[in-house]
């Protein structure tokens, strides 16, 4: 149902369990599909939240498949991919996407990553700099930069209550007024920009069998980590863009994090009226922008 057109599902067997993918077919975008794999490749990773999954870039990566190979994964919990019934961890999904690139790319990708995930593609490109040729990047934030802790935040300890977690998911989060009151209040900054079909692709990912356990790893803060204390390491050339209205983390910890790394993040693009993910909030301008920033990094 939100699988975009000329698009097929794929997947591969992480350690984790399968991860499943989406890729352009082919017959869509360009007559001569045997020039696909010299292509370059965009890989497009989703954030994490309530019923996130691949989703979440859907209105963009199709502007891109005429000219690039493009990869849109469900992360391991997420979406449809393999839900393993555990408390996960960081070393989970940075072991996963180094696994997941390792194993659809013979070359360096473009890596398009949105909120904490950017931030564990950071790390995977600070450990593997063969793997990428450059990073754009969407609120990238380890939820405790600088010293904050996320995980003592009252709404945090409330959810690592066992038992009440799991009340709290199926009653609140996994529901469609539970969606939508989070997409309105927490993730957009306007709320009229929220229609019916967003809504129902976050409650279906949300419901999947054993999805409450990735998402209240998230909620708990287990995922959650400094990211000041990575980035001076990161090599790749990077651009970021930040929603001013971004609630969890806002513009100035963007800002604070890219003066770690002039060198490597080469521009910082902070988007006025947007929240959390511009990507679904204003498609258009974020498709635009990436192609800014590939023109950018490219040019370097």
């Amino acid at each position: 149902m939100f699988q975009p057109q000329g698009f097929e599902q794929r997947s591969i067997i992480t350690s984790l369990g399968k991860m499943v993918y989406y890729t352009a077919t082919g017959s869509l975008w360009q007559e001569n599909t045997t020039a696909a794999p010299e292509r370059e490749t965009l890989v497009f990773l989703h954030g994490f939240g309530g019923g996130s999954s691949a989703y979440e870039w859907s209105k963009v990566y199709p502007a891109f498949a005429a000219k690039y190979r493009i990869l849109a994964p469900d992360m391991i919990g997420w979406g449809e991919s393999e839900h393993p019934a555990r408390n996960y961890t960081i070393d989970d999904y940075l072991t996963t996407i180094r696994e997941f690139l390792q194993q659809t790319c013979t070359s360096p990708v473009i890596a398009i990553a949105s909120s904490l995930t950017a931030a564990f593609t950071i790390r995977v490109a600070i450990t593997h700099p063969n793997l990428f040729k450059s990073l754009i990047l969407v609120t990238p934030a380890g939820l405790s930069d600088f010293g904050e802790d996320y995980s003592r935040s009252l709404f945090a300890q409330i959810v690592s209550v066992p038992l009440l977690d799991r009340l709290l998911y199926s009653t609140g989060i996994a529901t469609s007024g539970g969606i939508r009151s989070f997409l309105e209040q927490r993730q957009f900054a306007q709320a009229n920009r929220i229609y019916e079909e967003i809504v129902e692709a976050y409650l279906q990912s949300a419901q999947q069998h054993n999805a409450e356990y990735a998402a209240l790893s998230f909620v708990r803060g287990d995922l959650c980590f400094d990211l000041s204390l990575y980035i001076q390491q990161l090599l790749t050339p990077t651009a970021i863009m930040w929603g001013q209205k971004s609630q969890f983390t806002g513009p100035e910890i963007g800002r604070r994090l890219a003066e770690k790394n002039p060198q490597a993040i080469r521009v910082f693009q902070p988007l006025e009226d947007v929240g959390l993910t511009p990507q679904l909030e204003l498609p258009a301008v974020t498709i635009g922008l990436i192609r800014r920033f590939l023109t950018l990094l490219s040019g370097e």
